[in-house]
């Protein structure tokens, strides 16, 4: 009884020291502190002096108030245990952006352009950030290596069947740098009458246990019920963790739909602000690459003109966001054939359907430069799942599970599934299942640190690959 009590003191102990000063308190007072420091240097630095004028510590204040404001309407102070850093510092980069804009904006309409220095309005936000950005990363780095030493942990009282909870513990062992911890084990092999609910009740209150999971199948619902309302009277948070069996999911969430609570199956990630800064990225990002590939698009379609009779650019419809249909353009780089009606013949090694500069352009992809096009006119993004031809699509769609999906979101030039060396021929159904566990990935993990990353990447090493022909 003594161990018990002392095990008991010591989970909770771990509790308060982790959440003794959560983000939501300590974040908002330090990017106000490192707004007006990067303020003072950056004056400094300006003028000579760190006796700001009246109208920089309005600019300060407002910029302090913007950047606490925005940062919680983005959700960016809540608790950061299963925050990854691309989604911390991605959110902060959208926050300081939206200052830089809304401040640079008051200016202008104040008509004070001439009466604040704009060095010291870029200094102040570039230095402010970076630092509000290191420090979050240096305290989630510091959290996890707590929490992988058995710190600073989170108890956690789970309760469903043996397999149920067997799946979840392995899931909590294998993301250790979550912090979680099993504070105690409720095994239910049918729906609990009401002595094994106050049993559990009694457990669970002495267990020192923050959070109970409850993790049953859908079809166990009315187990939920009673549990849920076998613990009204606790203060532990409860979490019901379904069981969708060999469901693929995407993007799984909740939802409040129609005032009713909703779990998101099957959504897409790219919706609302992060479908607005999608389409800019590719809006600015397309733009500035279409303007430095002309030349090279002109010297492509001359060279096509002269080896080959034919047109210059070969359209194909594809399917697009949504399942809607778009044509596509790619530099030609086959001869002008005629395929049999209702089937698409994929290009393979030594292809004497090529053309004599068709195999050179395959290979190092400047045949879809054209597609850059498509981006602009709002039909493809340039990072997404590579659009297939119809016939493959319904070919596909009834032997790889959730192929479909792919089209929740619009295709792309280069992908995830490109980078990762899954280009060229899908000559056999295990590389395009392959090929599709890929583009969902990106689809579920969608950010647009993910996307540059994989242009990045893309630029390195995705234009050649010895599978492309």
């Amino acid at each position: 009884m003594m161990y018990r009590s002392n095990e008991k003191m010591k989970i909770r102990k771990g509790v308060v020291f982790s959440e003794r000063y959560p983000p939501q308190l300590i974040f908002p007072v330090l990017d106000i502190v490192v707004i007006t420091f990067f303020g003072l240097l950056a004056y400094l630095y300006r003028f000579g002096s760190i006796e700001l004028h009246e109208r920089y510590v309005l600019a300060l204040a407002c910029m302090s108030l913007l950047v606490v404001v925005i940062n919680g309407a983005f959700g960016s102070y809540k608790r950061w245990r299963v925050s990854s850093n691309y989604n911390l510092i991605g959110k902060l980069l959208i926050v300081w952006l939206a200052v830089a804009i809304i401040v640079s904006s008051l200016i202008y309409l104040a008509d004070a352009s001439e009466r604040y220095s704009r060095l010291w309005v870029g200094l102040t936000l570039l230095g402010s950030f970076t630092v509000a950005s290191a420090a979050r990363i240096a305290v989630q780095y510091g959290l996890r290596r707590i929490r992988l030493r058995g710190g600073a942990r989170r108890p956690v009282f789970l309760i469903g069947p043996g397999t149920n909870v067997l799946n979840v513990a392995k899931g909590m062992r294998q993301a250790a740098w979550e912090g979680h911890t099993i504070a105690g084990v409720e095994r239910l092999h049918r729906i609990p009458d009401s002595v094994q609910l106050d049993r559990i009740a009694t457990r669970i209150s002495s267990s020192g246990a923050a959070e109970v999971w409850i993790c049953v199948p859908l079809e166990m619902g009315e187990t939920v019920h009673a549990l849920f309302f076998a613990l009204r009277n606790h203060t532990e948070e409860i979490r019901f963790i379904p069981d969708f069996k060999d469901m693929r999911l995407l993007n799984h969430r909740t939802s409040e739909v129609a005032g009713h609570l909703a779990i998101d199956l099957s959504v897409s990630p790219i919706s609302g602000m992060a479908r607005l800064i999608k389409r800019t990225e590719d809006i600015l990002l397309g733009g500035l690459i279409t303007l430095m590939i002309l030349p090279i698009c002109l010297v492509i379609a001359i060279a096509i003109k002269v080896t080959s009779p034919g047109p210059v650019l070969f359209k194909q419809y594809r399917t697009g966001s949504n399942g809607k249909r778009f044509k596509v353009y790619k530099f030609r780089s086959m001869r002008v054939h005629n395929e049999k009606a209702g089937t698409v013949t994929q290009a393979t090694k030594n292809d004497n359907r090529l053309t004599s500069i068709g195999a050179l352009l395959r290979k190092t992809s400047l045949d879809e430069l054209p597609q850059f096009y498509n981006v602009l006119q709002g039909r493809m993004s340039i990072v997404g799942p590579r659009p297939h031809a119809l016939e493959h699509n319904e070919y596909y769609k009834e032997l790889v599970e959730s192929y479909m999906r792919r089209h929740k979101v619009k295709p792309g030039i280069t992908g995830w599934a490109q980078v990762n060396g899954l280009r060229g021929e899908t000559d056999t159904l295990d590389k395009m299942q392959r090929r599709v566990e890929f583009d969902l990935w990106y689809i579920d993990n969608w950010s647009l640190f993910l996307d540059l990353k994989i242009i990045f990447l893309t630029v390195f090493k995705g234009f050649t690959n010895k599978n492309a022909y």
